[in-house]
């Protein structure tokens, strides 16, 4: 075991995964501390997955170390497992087991005192809304219920560390907002959530984020302050046609990154200055301009920003 700061929950040293020629996650060095919501955002094949099972102890790395609340991933996994909770994005429910006979299958696995389990299980449906349907077949449960059920399973033996992989992939808005909820309640027994995620708005409820692309880490800061970091002006405009007025800004030189967001396009332009000279480009090659206004950028501005630099 080794000593660190008490804080520090997850400590990456040089983190690295190769599979044949390709390097999936390339000399990760992070820390995570004690009661943090800490978010991996980035699109699949990010290395989210892999950064995940490396930690998990799932994965051997190729180079490189990590500690998990002071055990090394590389002698100490059985350690580890025990101090963790797991939740892939293709959890390992039973669907013809009852989400009673599943939370009690877990509770097996991890070695879950009998006696201990009925307190433990009983808060668990209750803070997952599950109680009612505790007799219900996980296969029969939505998709945002099995996620819950997923979590409570991934909570039973009470871990210090809890890493979930994409949970509200696939989830409807209503159950990846209750879902949410239930982290936030975590957050306050002192337990680490690490968390990662394609979806950018998720980003902005974690307390630190990490921007990761090609298994590379860009960026690690609060939601907050990663915008901060986009120094140049970016203007939102409206248009119906959203896809020829960014082609008719193709080349410009005022125009440093467009992004497409339904009828609108968020433009980083080089400075003030160049605000109206995009503008009247978009009006002379004939792009319908129905108004337009300066933005703070937007995570997802940032990060295809990073990309760009990168």
């Amino acid at each position: 075991m080794i000593m660190m700061d008490d804080m520090v929950v997850i400590k990456t040293q040089d983190l690295t995964k190769t599979f044949g020629p390709t390097t999936a996650v390339k000399g990760l060095n992070l820390e995570v501390m004690k009661g943090e919501l800490f978010g991996l955002v980035g699109p699949d094949g990010a290395g989210k997955s892999t950064i995940m099972r490396l930690l998990a102890g799932i994965m051997e790395p190729t180079a490189g170390e990590a500690w998990i609340a002071g055990y090394s991933i590389l002698s100490r996994v059985e350690t580890i497992k025990e101090e963790i909770g797991y939740m892939s994005q293709r959890f390992g429910l039973y669907e013809d087991l009852t989400v009673m006979e599943n939370i009690d299958f877990y509770a097996d696995l991890y070695g879950v005192p009998k006696a201990e389990r009925p307190p433990r299980i009983e808060r668990l449906l209750g803070f997952s809304n599950l109680t009612p349907f505790k007799n219900r077949l996980a296969g029969k449960l939505s998709g945002g219920m099995k996620q819950k059920l997923g979590l409570a399973c991934a909570l039973i033996h009470t871990p210090r560390v809890l890493f979930l992989d994409e949970p509200t992939n696939g989830v409807d808005p209503v159950s990846r907002r209750d879902f949410w909820r239930i982290l936030y309640d975590l957050l306050k027994e002192e337990i680490t959530v690490f968390i990662s995620t394609a979806y950018l708005d998720e980003a902005e409820r974690c307390t630190r984020i990490g921007l990761i692309h090609g298994g590379s880490l860009l960026m690690v800061e609060e939601p907050a302050r990663v915008k901060k970091t986009f120094v140049v002006p970016m203007i939102e405009v409206f248009s119906p046609n959203a896809r020829t007025a960014r082609e008719a800004l193709t080349g410009v030189e005022d125009v440093e990154s467009v992004s497409i967001y339904g009828d609108r396009l968020h433009i980083a332009v080089k400075g003030p200055e160049s605000i109206d000279r995009v503008i009247d480009t978009l009006k002379a090659k004939g792009a319908e301009v129905e108004g337009y206004r300066e933005i703070v950028p937007s995570l997802e501005d940032v990060f295809i920003a990073l990309v760009k630099e990168s």
